[in-house]
């Protein structure tokens, strides 16, 4: 939210600088987060003074061009170069002097240098409106009352102040400081508290409010009060639509807020003088002269201000006419039918309050985010409809002429109240942490206009105002109290208090952290995707069902609507954007979750760790001068690090094909699945538009952290005795996997088998026959009790030999 300074000295004095009331105002709770100097006038007018023409004849070269010796109130006249057609001997002028830096309407920068115009020496200029912010006139120059003195500084004459813009960050429960005069009062509280301030704040008056006649009088009906529970309005006949008077621009231009014309520029004035949305209806358009606050059947038509047909839900609350026809989407956005245009003369002024939580869901089913529906949301408050719309009304009397045509309408059935909330002082020093004196309890309180209407030594009761619709219980009581008097004020205590809590076994933080700096010092990158995504990839790329997806209603990025149910995309997206700027060598890794219905009902949320692998395996070096892509075996060796770091063995593996992967293997026990792993399907790719080849493995990080429960981890003293190894060359048929040679190996050797490796791999179907490979495999074998023996490793390996000719069909290369 934007807060002007110098508006917000309009209601009160504040003579603090502008750096320490920003740090004021993040003391009591409204955080600035930026701080900003505007000029109202671009450039401030710095180097434009007052002139006297003294002389003025036609230029010598150029018809159209006049000759002129102005007076700034310098020792020499200077001599300037006019094409005005209205410069003439006698006039008081604006002139820009050499070295003024003057803005074009585009805000283009440009310097007044002396310089020579047709062969006659100019010395400056003497300015017209537009030349210099002023307006939009470029007739002719800008002639002043004659008695204004020489040599008066323009920005002096025009009173130009510069103003200090606010960025506050607004949190969602402050309903009290959606405007400049709800932080005008938190404000003048705590300068009062703690800066010696008054407290005093300038309220605007509306006592000389008054209705000239009852012509154009307007029924309201209100048919849910729920939505609605307050309705006030009235009618003015005669005005004129025009441009707003530059102070009311200023003010709107000051907070970011584009001015458009007289009344539409009042009612945003309003919302940000107030608080209270407000909305001007073209009077003649509305039917029957009757309005109605009502739902429309679900899917009927509106046609909104931004030229957009919507279609309605029967929970968005809609102001009709007198046929039941939608003129506005009620506290959200006008219609564009029933809008004040140019030619406008009769207006209805609305002012109401509407339910938070029926704003709320209407203004993010449309994605309609306004100005009004922010307030509105928060809580406005329901007491001061009536006080705003008269404010507005006098403001349009005095800004567009005409005069208020009707009584004031105000339907309000069921009045709200304010909230009585009873505190002790001891809870409220217990919560706070210091003993605050009563009489500066009760001084807090009274300057934030909250009475004190009951009270003894240990309990007070506090009347709420209604435009604080976040404080509802003790605790908000205490915080009011604790936002003027200060936070900082609080000491920080000198004791610290620890208690011993049992942490879960294992560390899942710990293991986590363990396998990043595994991963990180291998050179992969952590990458941290949305647990958002579009639902088209699921429809067009990765088809799951729909019943399994979960949707969101998210109106910020209407795209991302539903919630991940793998984790796939997130890391194709990296690469993809990684590909499109020129890295297409990519070893990234995530952490995060995976979303999904259940069939039963509820949800399925599943913890996972994906790693993807694309583009060459080692970085472009003199070291390294032939090209190596990634593969298959380049992930599977990650794989097989991340377990054997978390110490996890006895897993089975199986091959599968699924539409993800073209193919890999999944290791698992049993059910259980741990990590799946392999080249990701092409036709995947091709509609992600990545162009090299992918591979991608995905642990079920939950069935990790839950195998690791179950692990035990065991210390074994190294072996004092040496290894013995053997090796052997297969000639295997094709079908035949490494992991059925290693299964053998394991049952035959039993104790002494150590390690088992595949050090080379032979192809040559001329030397080896039709579907045939040769494996040279490695058996490492060791006897932690004594020195092996060459028998008895002969014997394992005969045993070895005979088990695979008998089951794997293997010639045994000698």
């Amino acid at each position: 939210m934007n807060v002007s300074l110098n508006w917000l000295k309009d209601y009160i004095d504040i003579d603090q600088t502008p750096q320490k009331t920003s740090e004021i105002l993040t003391d009591i709770g409204l955080e600035v987060e930026g701080e900003e100097e505007i000029e109202s006038i671009k450039g401030g007018l710095e180097g434009i003074v007052v002139g006297h023409v003294k002389e003025c004849d036609q230029h010598p070269n150029a018809d159209k061009l006049s000759l002129t010796k102005v007076n700034v109130g310098r020792e020499e006249d200077l001599q300037i170069v006019c094409g005005a057609p209205n410069v003439a001997i006698g006039q008081k002028v604006l002139v820009a002097t050499i070295g003024t830096t003057l803005y074009s309407s585009e805000g283009e920068a440009w310097k007044i240098k002396k310089g020579k115009i047709r062969g006659e020496t100019s010395e400056g200029m003497i300015c017209a409106e537009d030349e210099l912010g002023l307006g939009n006139d470029h007739n002719g120059i800008i002639v002043l009352p004659e008695e204004v003195e020489v040599g008066t500084l323009a920005k002096d004459y025009y009173k130009i102040e510069n103003d200090i813009l606010f960025e506050i960050g607004l949190t969602p429960n402050r309903s009290d400081a959606t405007c400049h005069l709800g932080v005008a009062k938190d404000l003048a509280a705590a300068l009062k508290i703690n800066y010696g301030g008054d407290g005093r704040v300038r309220v605007p008056s509306v006592d000389d409010f008054k209705v000239h006649n009852n012509s154009l009088p307007i029924e309201v009906v209100i048919e849910n009060t729920e939505a609605c529970p307050r309705y006030a309005g009235v009618s003015i006949k005669g005005v004129t639509i025009k441009e707003s008077p530059d102070w009311l621009k200023n003010k709107l231009n000051a907070i970011g807020v584009r001015p458009i014309s007289n009344i539409v520029d009042i009612t945003n004035f309003i919302l940000h003088e107030l608080g209270q949305p407000l909305h001007a209806f073209d009077l003649d358009k509305i039917s029957g002269q009757k309005v109605i606050v009502k739902t429309l059947p679900k899917d009927s038509k509106f046609a909104s201000l931004d030229e957009v047909e919507r279609k309605l839900s029967n929970e968005d609350l809609m102001i009709c006419d007198g046929d039941s026809k939608g003129m506005c989407i009620g506290g959200v956005f006008g219609g564009i039918s029933s809008g004040v245009k140019d030619e406008t003369k009769n207006i209805f002024l609305e002012s109401a309050h509407f339910n938070a939580q029926w704003i709320r869901r209407t203004s993010t089913r449309h994605n309609l985010r306004t100005d009004a529906a922010k307030v509105f949301e928060k809580g406005s408050d329901p007491n001061i409809s009536v006080y705003a719309l008269k404010r507005a009304a006098m403001m349009i009397v005095e800004l567009a002429g005409g005069e208020i045509a009707s009584e004031i309408v105000d339907i309000y059935p069921n009045p709200i109240k304010e909230k009585h909330i009873e505190v002790s002082y001891k809870y409220l020093n217990t919560l706070i942490g210091v003993e605050i004196p009563k009489t500066k309890v009760k001084e807090i309180l009274a300057a934030l206009e909250m009475e004190i209407v009951s009270e003894n030594d240990e309990h007070f009761t506090v009347a709420v105002p209604t435009n604080k619709a976040d404080v509802t219980r003790p605790a908000d009581i205490v915080e009011e109290v604790l936002r003027i008097y200060g936070l900082n004020e609080v000491p920080i205590p000198s004791k610290i208090n620890s208690s011993i809590a049992l942490s879960q076994s294992p560390d899942p933080q710990s293991i986590k952290n363990t396998i990043a700096d595994l991963l990180s010092s291998n050179g992969f990158h952590e990458i941290q995707g949305l647990s958002l995504t579009e639902n088209r990839y699921f429809k067009d790329i990765l088809p799951i069902d729909d019943s399994e997806l979960v949707y969101i209603n998210n109106t910020s990025n209407i795209h991302l609507d539903v919630m991940r149910p793998t984790m796939l995309f997130s890391g194709l997206e990296s690469v993809l954007r990684n590909q499109n700027r020129q890295n297409a060598d990519l070893k990234i890794y995530e952490f995060g979750k995976s979303y999904r219905k259940k069939k039963e009902g509820g949800f399925n949320e599943t913890k996972h760790l994906t790693l993807f692998m694309t583009g060459e395996r080692f970085g472009e070096s003199w070291l390294n001068t032939q090209k190596t892509q990634v593969g298959y075996y380049t992930l599977k060796s990650f794989v097989a690090n991340i377990l054997t770091r978390l110490g996890l063995s006895g897993y089975q593996e199986s091959a599968i094909h699924t539409d993800i992967l073209n193919f890999g293997l999944k290791y698992h026990r049993g059910p259980q699945n741990l990590v799946n792993f392999g080249k990701i399907n092409s036709k995947i790719l091709k509609k992600m538009d990545i162009k090299n080849a992918v591979f991608y493995a995905e642990f079920n990080w939950d069935a990790i952290l839950k195998a690791l429960k179950k692990h035990k981890t065991d210390f074994e003293a190294l072996n004092k005795f040496p290894t013995v190894r053997r090796d052997l060359a297969l000639v295997i048929d094709n079908s035949v996997k490494f992991a059925d040679i290693v299964a053998i190996a394991r049952k035959a050797g039993k104790k002494l088998l150590r390690d088992i490796n595949l050090f080379d791999v032979y192809d040559d179907e001329n030397k080896l026959g039709k579907g045939k490979k040769s494996y040279a495999v490695s058996y490492i074998f060791e006897d932690t009790t004594k020195t092996l023996k060459d028998k008895d490793v002969e014997k394992i390996m005969n045993n070895l030999i005979r088990e695979y000719e008998g089951k794997l069909g293997a010639i045994i290369r000698r």
